[in-house]
């Protein structure tokens, strides 16, 4: 990507996202956007309702600083409801302006220029973006994804080598941020990987800034933990989480971290020169949200895993190996089998064309020294109606028969 001649040397590099790109050649072709993360139906009456009355009201004007009350009590509430973790909506609970502004504040109030960030690639893109607004410097740990072959779906799991993790963790390192459920790859961290994480950082002394704003998307067969529910972990975690995915209310960006109050300061002082505050009538609809029954969060993750067998079985029929996804809104793909060169920026910019279908390259996830290993996966996102899966699987189909290939890394 070539250089602006105006934008900051920390943020050369970074231009318009891919999202952007892939959902305005969606518009110009007409095509069925299974790009960027978003449901296309509304969220659940009792969360639009209340929203719906809050506004002309009180509501309108900005909430306090660190979020309405209810909203912080609602989320302690969630979060020992399903994580057994126990927080003061006092001054330990932070609404934020969605997940992503609750981790660049946190990025933003906790590094000090040089200070090294572990994660994990691919990487949700606003990461290394954020990293490089506060001064830090990333080291990226590959994830790999199981192989597969052409037409077969994969329940395998996407892995990472221990010592690159341990090799990753430098002096520098003050930080290590992880997102579980991951996005793009739909991993959920298992109990075990968290404890090898977790001793990893007791044994560096990093903060850990933990991402899981697709804790309840998760699928038959996993498991989401908190890794601040782990022995000794909540004194060093921040957790993240927002009602976007979980409520259908991506618009809305209201989200939230929650830890020791120490840290959640360190974040509100430089969230509070960012947005301030925002939505003031969503937050009373989100805070119905968090409490609404187990048989909604259930029944959702039910709905959504049906979702994702309906695309997967679409994607295979294609002639794609495809990994079927513990959890999230996303699949991914190997093209090789119909894109020989391996050329996943190529392949989604033509299938608009081929296909009648938009997707995302999945290498715009990863960090320049790993790219390769991401070139040839593409991720397409299956949190939209049946019809529109249904048609976009029909779709697919009409991909020519190209070389068959397996997924490697």
């Amino acid at each position: 990507m070539t250089s602006a001649p105006h934008l900051a040397s920390r943020l050369q590099g970074f231009g318009t996202t891919v999202f952007a790109e892939m959902s305005a050649l969606a518009v110009a072709t007409g095509a069925i956007n299974l790009g960027q993360g978003f449901p296309d139906e509304p969220g659940p009456d009792e969360v639009l309702d209340v929203a719906r009355a809050a506004i002309g009201t009180g509501h309108d004007q900005y909430p306090p600083g660190p979020g309405q009350p209810d909203l912080r009590a609602a989320i302690a509430e969630h979060q020992q409801r399903f994580r057994g973790l126990t927080y003061d909506p006092a001054d330990e609970v932070l609404v934020t302006a969605g997940a992503t502004e609750a981790l660049t504040a946190a990025l933003l109030g906790l590094l000090e220029p040089g200070d090294e960030v572990v994660l994990f690639e691919p990487m949700y893109d606003s990461y290394a973006a954020a990293v490089a607004m506060a001064g830090g410097v990333l080291r990226p740990v590959p994830l790999r994804p199981p192989p597969a072959s052409s037409g077969e779906v994969t329940t395998g799991r996407w892995t990472f080598d221990e010592a690159e993790l341990r090799a990753a963790v430098t002096p520098r390192a003050r930080l290590l941020l992880l997102n579980t459920p991951h996005n793009p790859t739909g991993k959920v961290f298992t109990r075990a990987e968290l404890a090898m994480l977790a001793e990893v950082a007791d044994a560096a002394d990093l903060l850990v800034l933990t991402d899981e704003v697709y804790e309840h998307l998760v699928f038959a067969g996993a498991e989401h933990v908190s890794i601040a529910t782990l022995p000794g972990m909540r004194a060093r975690t921040l957790v993240v989480s927002s009602g976007g995915k979980t409520f259908n209310t991506t618009g809305w960006k209201t989200g939230w971290v929650c830890g020791p109050a120490a840290l959640v300061s360190a974040v509100r002082t430089a969230k509070q020169y960012l947005t301030f505050v925002n939505g003031g009538p969503f937050q009373p609809a989100i805070a119905a949200g968090l409490r609404l029954p187990d048989t909604y969060f259930t029944g959702m993750a039910a709905e959504l895993q049906r979702r994702r067998d309906l695309l997967v079985t679409g994607l295979a029929d294609a002639g794609l190996p495809v990994v079927s996804p513990e959890a999230t809104y996303f699949a991914t793909v190997d093209v090789r089998p119909r894109q020989p060169d391996g050329d996943g920026i190529a392949f989604c910019r033509a299938l608009p064309g081929r296909a009648g279908v938009v997707a995302v390259p999945t290498v715009v996830f990863y960090s320049p020294e790993h790219a390769e290993l991401g070139r040839h996966l593409v991720r397409f996102a299956f949190c939209k109606r049946d019809e529109v899966l249904a048609e976009a699987a029909q779709r697919l189909r009409r991909l020519s028969v190209g070389r068959v290939g397996e997924m490697r890394t």
